[in-house]
């Protein structure tokens, strides 16, 4: 059986689409039960904090164990999981301990998946081909979290929770189905003598790299806590501005995927990932200072420059190791970037609390910023003691 990677781009956009629908569904049954916003915030904390603490640990299985199989099985995991809900919901269980259940699970089991994936792509994916098929692959999560909201929200509105959380345990299944026809790997890995002389400076630059791009899911994660509270708390705005604001960040993320490659090969990733950061966390700083026509400018030129930066690092950290230890790289990156969110959001939740959302934007931008930079700065003294015992190896990633 050949290989067919493009068969991962949809399979991926089914799991985002299944993922956040089963997210947003779960925190408005919260809702509609009574429940109040702290039981919702517990929610997406029974959701962050597994992958934290597991994904490192799970990504070193994604470089033992056959990462296609591995998708797979998360797959339909997943699906079973996520068809507890509903079978207990019609079953009378009460529903919060079911929620928080259900989404547990589904949490651990995202924790092998976000390695894995990364993994069997770096595995299937030839290396030239790498930043075009990462472009696509971040269109495709996107397309799946844009279109969640409005099928998740009709679809609970219209038919209930049962059978959209059935319909989510069905797209788990599809994917897995998708995944299968991948098919086995046909092409031999491309690394005869570099491992042994490159593998050890470009490993050194996991963790910073991981830094930079775990940072970003504290951004995007905190931003959209952020943004209901100013638009609907303070400027008294309705839902449908707020989804306006969705859809143009949304907009400018998408052609941030369109035009990638054409930035990263004039400027290089790594000066694509820092610059693309550093820029967007000034922007993210701005965003609530002068009214809803400047933020309406601002959010789809930062969700632009991020969506770029965001592209340029997940090509970076897929080649700054060998194929085998790609799963380990991305369990790091995922498991600090949601530890970061829940420290990030409980210090944004509180400087917000005692001021304003003003302050909560410029408390998150100043963390960023000192991350990135960090970040930055680490990358650069790598670079420079690279060069020195091999100027070859620096090209190579950047």
């Amino acid at each position: 059986m050949t290989s067919r990677p493009r068969l991962l781009l949809p399979a991926a956009f089914i799991t985002s689409l299944g993922n956040n629908i089963q997210l947003l569904g779960a925190a408005l049954l919260l809702v509609r039960a009574q429940g109040s916003m702290l039981d919702v915030g517990w929610l997406f904390i029974a959701v962050a904090v597994p992958q934290a603490v597991l994904s490192p640990y799970f990504g070193r299985l994604a470089d033992r164990f056959d990462r296609r199989r591995l998708w797979i099985i998360c797959d339909l995991v997943s699906a079973a999981a996520a068809l507890a809900l509903p079978v207990g919901l019609a079953l009378g269980v009460s529903h919060q301990p079911l929620v928080y259940a259900t989404n547990f699970a589904l949490a651990v089991i995202a924790a092998q998946f976000t390695p894995a994936s990364a993994a069997l792509i770096r595995e299937r994916v030839p290396t030239a081909q790498l930043r075009r098929f990462n472009a696509h692959y971040e269109i495709a999560l996107q397309c799946g979290m844009l279109l969640s909201a409005a099928v998740g929200g009709i679809a609970l509105q219209y038919f209930g929770p049962k059978p959209l959380f059935t319909f989510n345990a069905l797209t788990f299944a599809l994917s897995a189905v998708l995944v299968f026809a991948v098919g086995t790997r046909s092409r031999v890995v491309e690394l005869p003598q570099e491992t042994t002389h490159a593998a050890r400076p470009t490993a050194a630059r996991v963790i910073p790299l991981a830094l930079l791009f775990g940072q970003g899911l504290v951004v995007v994660t905190v931003f959209n806590a952020l943004l209901p509270v100013l638009l609907i708390g303070e400027w008294h705005r309705g839902p449908a501005v707020l989804g306006v604001v969705d859809a143009l960040g949304g907009a400018g993320f998408l052609l941030a995927a369109a035009v990638y490659r054409r930035s990263a090969a004039r400027l290089g990733d790594l000066k694509l990932a820092v610059g693309g950061f550093l820029v967007c966390t000034a922007l993210f700083a701005l965003q609530p200072l002068f009214g809803l026509p400047v933020l309406m400018m601002l959010v789809p030129l930062g969700a632009f420059l991020f969506g770029q930066a965001r592209i340029a690092t997940r090509s970076l950290l897929m080649t700054s190791v060998d194929e085998s230890r790609v799963g380990h790289a991305f369990g790091l990156a995922n498991g600090y970037g949601l530890a970061a969110t829940i420290v990030v959001m409980l210090i944004a939740s509180v400087v917000t609390g005692h001021s304003d959302t003003r302050y909560g934007f410029a408390t998150v931008a100043a963390i960023s910023l000192l991350a990135a930079g960090l970040a930055a700065a680490w990358i650069s003294t790598i670079s420079r003691r690279t060069a020195a015992d091999r100027p070859a190896d620096v090209t190579a990633l950047i």
